[in-house]
This record gives structure tokens, C-alpha cells and sequence, in this order.
């Protein structure tokens, strides 16, 4: 059999993966996401897919993160007019980021557009996609179920199984049959973690995989456990609440939000924290709260329970408020403290919680807390690093706030359950392990630790760089 694999993005770096498969001269593609940096550097990126529309067959989505589903439109756009392969939770969440993406752009455009008018500087950027091209690639997707075996092309068959990351994020495995011959590709996508409340743990339940495409994002790091995750919650909010201040924090729309209201809810039904007002600022994290409750396939059974047995809403409770329009939005400036302010862009890169950390990053009362992954050269990974002073919407703001991490939060296996997760599955036709979505310190760090464990066959993969698979 004719098999090659090549990555177009997430090579040596976190965001905008986008994979190949090549059989038969047959293109598949594993996601299609946008790539998450400087504004210039992304700009540029996410212009350039690095593989015609009309050379891929079938696309195959693994979940509805914008770094994996958000350039989808941009293909649309290309052309392409092929199934793109989700599954029915993914189908709900990317169909919501790309469109929250297509208003930010047109926002993000019109404002600049003035500023340079004010300047009387010449200003001709376009976004990377419009509303209608974000509803023809919504079109073009196809909903397939956890464990039901789908053919996406001769001799080419997709199976979904839970990769525990989101709602509806999947492990992909391809089968590739060919003149008596069979191939398994196990792509993860990005992989979960255990004991994560809301949805299941990662399947470990699979066919065994010839090859695996697996992520490194955590490769160096460990997670904080739940209990030092909730300690740490409760204290930042309880010094919080007695300076009468406020917490900033930049959180994904999807499961990030979601999880936080769910923990915020905990503590207060315990009496750890006081009833502290809580705005979600971000209309899409709302849709996304609404789908949440439409996909009772996707939870674990504690949520299952809550919704299906006893009728109660995790997400839902007195402090909690969620704001939808720009006049709402902004009117949180002036509120007094104690409150917490829930925005996105998880890296704080686009929307709402810009305009938060512009009021707020110079109030020595207001704690910014970054409770996920910040990709380099983000204004996030600034904050997180606790840069005195950052530039936002072209103005610069000194930080007198404090900055706060909590990362047990994070979606994302660390290395070591990620470990225990390739050690639980069936490796016995396993011949090599392609690392991907990590930056080069954690992929080196993963690749040595995979080796300690008796994987030597992992190795990291380079950006284009053709792979042939036996």
C-alpha cells in the first residue's frame, strides 16, 4: 500500500493542525485549524493552507477547537465542496466558533479600518473569512457517532471513539485496506484527560493501531490535581471578595467556561466561597452552555445523573449571570467588586476580554487568572509571564494587576496520563508514534520519556516533511 503522512501545521509548535494522509495519491485531511500567534504572523499562516482544495478528498475533524476546526471556511472558500467528517457534538461547537470567528474578523476589521481613517493611513486587510463562508463549510459536515465505522473513501474507513478533551472531541482512527492488506491509523486529535468533570475519560477501548499521530502539548509539564486546583480557586476568590475586587479570566468559550461555572457552583453550594456575582462575557460561551445541555451522550456519569435523573442544571445558579450584548459587556467596567469576569479568547488574543484587561490590567485590585494553555507570542503568554507592560489594540497598558496561574484546568493530557493512556491501549501491531502539536522543548522532553517507558519509536514530526507509512 501507498500510505503517506505530512503535517501543514501543529509541527513543532501548539496551534493550527492540520494533517495529511496520503493513499493512494488520495489526500485526507485531519483538521483544519487556524494557527494562534502574533496578529501577523497568524495572518499570514492561516492565508495559506499548503494543500490545494481540489487535491482533498475527505476531511475528518477531530473536535471543534478554532486551532483545529477554524480555517474550515477558508477551505470552503478554496473550494472545496467534499464531506467533512464530525461528530455531532464537534458539529455544533465548530459550526459556533467559526461563526463567532467570521463576527470578530468583520468587528476587528471595521475598527481598524476607522483608526487607520483617523490616522489618514491606507488600510486594505480582509478578513480570512465571511458568515456565508462559515455556513457552506457547515453545510459540508457529516455527523458520525462514537463507534460506528464509516467509509470515507475506496478502501478507506473512519471510526470516531472518545478522546475526552471537549464535548465531542474524538480519536480518529483510519483503516486502510488495500489488495489483502490493512493499515490503522489512530490520530488523537488532542487528548483528554481522566477525572475531568462534565465528559468522559478518553477511550482507551480501540483496535490496535499500526501507527498513532499522537500530541505532545504537556510533554514537560504535569497538571495540578483537581482538590490543589479548587483550593487554589477558593483562595484567590476569597481575597478577592475581601479587597472588593475582581478576577479577569481569559477562558475558551468551550468546556473551559463551562468547567469553571461548574466548580464556581461547587464551592458556593459548600460554603467555601461567598456568593460572588459572576458574569460569563461572551455570547458564544452562552450557545455553547446551551449545546452543552443538548449532548447528554458526551457526559460522564455524574453529569448524566444531575440532568437526566434529578433535572438540575451544573451550569446554572443564583450568582451567575450571562451577558450577551456590547452594551451589557461594557456596562461590567464600571461595576463595583468583589465580581468575577469569565471572556473569551482563551489567549486573549480576540473579543471581549480585550477590552476587560484594557480597563482592568492597571488596577492593583484586579487579579488576572490564566487557567489554560497560552501559545507563544500571545498577549496571554505575556500576561502569564507577568510583562509589566503590554500592548493591547495598539495602546500600551502598564500591569498592576496581579497575575495568577491554575493549571489543572488544562484539556490536555500531561505526560504522564498520557503515558498511562498509550499504556492502557492495545499496542500490539504498534510500529511508530508521529508527535505532533507540541512546541520542541515539550516534544524532545515526551520522546525521551516515551523512550524510558519502552516506546523508542516515537519521533517528532517536521513541518511538510513526507512520512511513508509500510
Amino acid at each position: 500500500m501507498d500510505i503517506t503522512f505530512y503535517s501543514l501545521g501543529a509541527a513543532e509548535e501548539v496551534t493550527g493542525s492540520r494533517h495529511v494522509l496520503e493513499v493512494g495519491g488520495r489526500s485526507f485531511l485531519i483538521d483544519c485549524g487556524a494557527f494562534q500567534g502574533s496578529r501577523a504572523e497568524a495572518d499570514r499562516k492561516n492565508r495559506n493552507l499548503g494543500i490545494p482544495a481540489d487535491q482533498i478528498e475527505s476531511v475528518i475533524l477531530t473536535h471543534g477547537h478554532y486551532d483545529h476546526c477554524g480555517l474550515l471556511p477558508v477551505l470552503a472558500k478554496q473550494g472545496y465542496r467534499g464531506n467533512i467528517y464530525a461528530t455531532p457534538a464537534s458539529r455544533d461547537l465548530a459550526s459556533l466558533i467559526m461563526m463567532d470567528s467570521a463576527k470578530i474578523q468583520a468587528r476587528d476589521a471595521e475598527y481598524l479600518r476607522n483608526q487607520a481613517r483617523k490616522k489618514g493611513e491606507k488600510f486594505d486587510w480582509q478578513p480570512l473569512f465571511t458568515e456565508a463562508d462559515v455556513v457552506t463549510a457547515s453545510n459540508q459536515m457529516v455527523t458520525v457517532s462514537y463507534n460506528r465505522p464509516i467509509a470515507i473513501g475506496d478502501g478507506v474507513t473512519l471510526e470516531f471513539f472518545d478522546a475526552g478533551h471537549i464535548l465531542g472531541s474524538a480519536l480518529a482512527m483510519i483503516t486502510v485496506k488495500k489488495g489483502g492488506e490493512e493499515a490503522r491509523i489512530l490520530c488523537s486529535g488532542d487528548l483528554g484527560r481522566p477525572g475531568k468533570p462534565i465528559i468522559r475519560d478518553p477511550d482507551t477501548r480501540l483496535p490496535a493501531a499500526d501507527y498513532l499521530v499522537l500530541e505532545s502539548t504537556y510533554g514537560d509539564r504535569r497538571h495540578d490535581t483537581a482538590d490543589n486546583a479548587m483550593e487554589k480557586l477558593a483562595d484567590i476568590a476569597n481575597r478577592t471578595a475581601a479587597k472588593r475586587g475582581r478576577i479577569i479570566i481569559p477562558a475558551f468559550a468551550i468546556e473551559r467556561t463551562q468547567e469553571l461555572v461548574y466548580y464556581f457552583h461547587l464551592l458556593t453550594d459548600e460554603g467555601t466561597i461567598p456568593e460572588i456575582p459572576i458574569y460569563v462575557d461572551s455570547p458564544m460561551a452562552s450557545n455553547a452552555t446551551t449545546i452543552f445541555q443538548v449532548h447528554p451522550e458526551c457526559y460522564d456519569e455524574n453529569i448524566h445523573q444531575a440532568f437526566i435523573r434529578h433535572h438540575k442544571n451544573p451550569f446554572g445558579f443564583n450568582s451567575l449571570h450571562f451577558t450577551t450584548s456590547v452594551p451589557e459587556s461594557k456596562a461590567l467596567n464600571s461595576h463595583k467588586g468583589p465580581l468575577i469576569i469569565i471572556s473569551a479568547d482563551g489567549m486573549c488574543e480576540a473579543g471581549r476580554i480585550q477590552h476587560h484587561l484594557m480597563n482592568s490590567i492597571g488596577d492593583p485590585h484586579t487579579t488576572i487568572l490564566t487557567v489554560g494553555y497560552m501559545a507563544k507570542d500571545t498577549l496571554g503568554r505575556r500576561i502569564r509571564s507577568k510583562e509589566p507592560e503590554v500592548k493591547i489594540h495598539g495602546q500600551w497598558f502598564k500591569r498592576r494587576a496581579a497575575v495568577e496561574e491554575i493549571n489543572a484546568f488544562s484539556a490536555h493530557a500531561d505526560y504522564v496520563e498520557a503515558g498511562e493512556w498509550l499504556r492502557a491501549l492495545d499496542t500490539s501491531r504498534l510500529k511508530h508514534i508521529f508527535l505532533v502539536h507540541g512546541e520542541p522543548k515539550a516534544q524532545a522532553a515526551f520522546k525521551r520519556y516515551l523512550a524510558e517507558k519502552g516506546w523508542d519509536n516515537a519521533e517528532i514530526v517536521r513541518y511538510g516533511r513526507s512520512y511513508k507509512l509500510a
